[in-house]
């Protein structure tokens, strides 16, 4: 029995695409209207398993197709088909071309820009703007590297004290404005110090201003020492009187305003800097009298002058023996700053014990010599080379000190029983009979 098969004109749809689940549609496939409904759905759904597993083995990480997609079938030209579309419709795209038209496969991009040199409107934006220079930024030290960097340089100047490699290692830093921190470290380092480093320490502001520093970056460093005076005195009690003489040492050398100090008048209100700049106002009142600020520290070390530190030591044993103070004596020898020097000092009071006509005086040299030596001030070295000294110098000696032997021998008996020299070294003193034998 012959049927008659009639083509379709409607869109079959599948009762799961009303209810929203996904569907797969394919328009343009004529599909033979011989084959009834089963063998079409089963071939779509064929169809459609095998689009989900190439789709999963492309993107494993995508979506899948579900198992349960439902087919449509929809008739070409339909509106339905509208809605499975990927082409957006909402009107919102301009219309133009991507980049500009110079986009694409295939193209070399778009046209460069053509610029007539002699049309008045236009304008060479280098020829304005001059030409780009490439400069190296080094930023600045932060704190931890300051202080890292800085205080190595100057605890090493004062031990050499020379300023030209102070200012050479300085050079290779970045301070930009941190330059007033120079000052301000030095000054700090040294009120730990001895006065020989507040010395090197005037002596290194004197240097660095001009070549390194302004004037405004010691003022700028004085300034801050003023205010961190109250804590700077619970670690150094006479900081007020030591900045005061820095001050003071700073105008005198021109290092910082003459008129700094007017600066303050009538607005300080901390008792410690008004006691520093009082000090500092006394001693520039003083400079055109007997002071000289030059000094202001004393010349420490070896920088000294042999004649200066001779008359210091006698100046020194002379008090001693006024006072008899051992103490204070000690306290005088050690800010001398000179202990390779001490075998001076034995000398000059050896001579002094000798050449004293009071019995008393020989036993007071000798207790001080005794105190030296125990405190550890003057070494075994420097006792030795003290008395040999004195013994190469005996007949010399002999010639304004007709007793001189016999002193000299008396003295060194009474330090050998003391335990101040050795028995070698009291073995070495000349006699008068040896002499005269030679």
């Amino acid at each position: 029995m012959g049927t008659e098969v009639q083509q379709c004109d409607t869109v079959a749809l599948a009762p799961e695409a009303l209810s929203g689940k996904d569907c797969i549609v394919d328009p343009e496939r004529d599909w033979p209207t011989s084959l009834d409904r089963e063998q079409q759905e089963a071939r779509l759904r064929a169809k459609a398993k095998r689009r989900q597993r190439k789709s999963s083995s492309r993107d494993s990480g995508r979506e899948s197709f579900s198992e349960n997609v439902d087919v449509v079938l929809v008739r070409p030209g339909s509106p339905t088909i509208r809605v499975f579309d990927r082409k957006c419709r909402s009107g919102k795209g301009r219309g133009l071309p991507r980049k500009g038209g110079a986009g694409g496969k295939g193209v070399w991009g778009a046209p460069p820009e053509v610029y007539d040199l002699e049309d008045p409107s236009y304008e060479d934006e280098d020829a304005q703007e001059g030409e780009t220079v490439y400069e190296t930024v080094v930023l600045e030290l932060d704190d931890e590297e300051f202080n890292k960097a800085v205080t190595p340089i100057i605890q090493e100047y004062f031990e050499h004290g020379d300023t030209s490699e102070v200012l050479a290692l300085l050079e290779g830093l970045t301070l930009g404005r941190r330059k007033y921190e120079i000052p301000f470290l030095a000054v700090n380092l040294s009120l730990d110090g001895k006065a020989s480093h507040r010395e090197l320490t005037s002596c290194l502001l004197t240097d660095l201003v001009g070549k390194y520093l302004s004037s405004g970056d010691v003022a700028v460093a004085f300034d801050a020492l003023l205010e961190e005076l109250p804590e700077l005195i619970l670690d150094t009690p006479a900081a007020p009187q030591m900045l005061g003489q820095f001050i003071a040492r700073a105008i005198a050398d021109h290092v910082l305003p003459a008129d700094y100090l007017e600066g303050y008048k009538g607005k300080v209100d901390c008792d410690h800097v008004r006691v520093t700049l009082n000090r500092a106002a006394v001693l520039l009142s003083m400079k055109r009298g007997v002071l000289r600020l030059d000094n202001v520290w004393g010349v420490g070390g070896g920088q000294r002058p042999v004649k200066e530190l001779v008359k210091e030591m006698n100046l020194l044993l002379e008090e001693y023996l006024f006072s008899d103070d051992a103490k204070e004596a000690e306290r005088c020898v050690r800010e001398l700053e000179v202990p390779h020097f001490h075998h001076e000092l034995v000398y000059e009071a050896v001579v002094k014990a000798v050449e004293s006509m009071n019995r008393e005086r020989p036993k007071r040299i000798m207790k001080l010599l005794k105190s030296f030596w125990e405190s550890g001030l003057v070494t075994a070295d420097q006792m030795i080379q003290g008395f040999t000294r004195v013994f190469s110098m005996t007949q010399d000696l002999h010639l304004d000190i007709p007793n001189c032997y016999p002193a000299l021998e008396s003295f060194v008996e009474l330090c050998y029983l003391e335990g101040v020299i050795s028995k070698q070294l009291h073995d070495h003193c000349p006699t008068e009979q040896v002499n005269n034998s030679c």
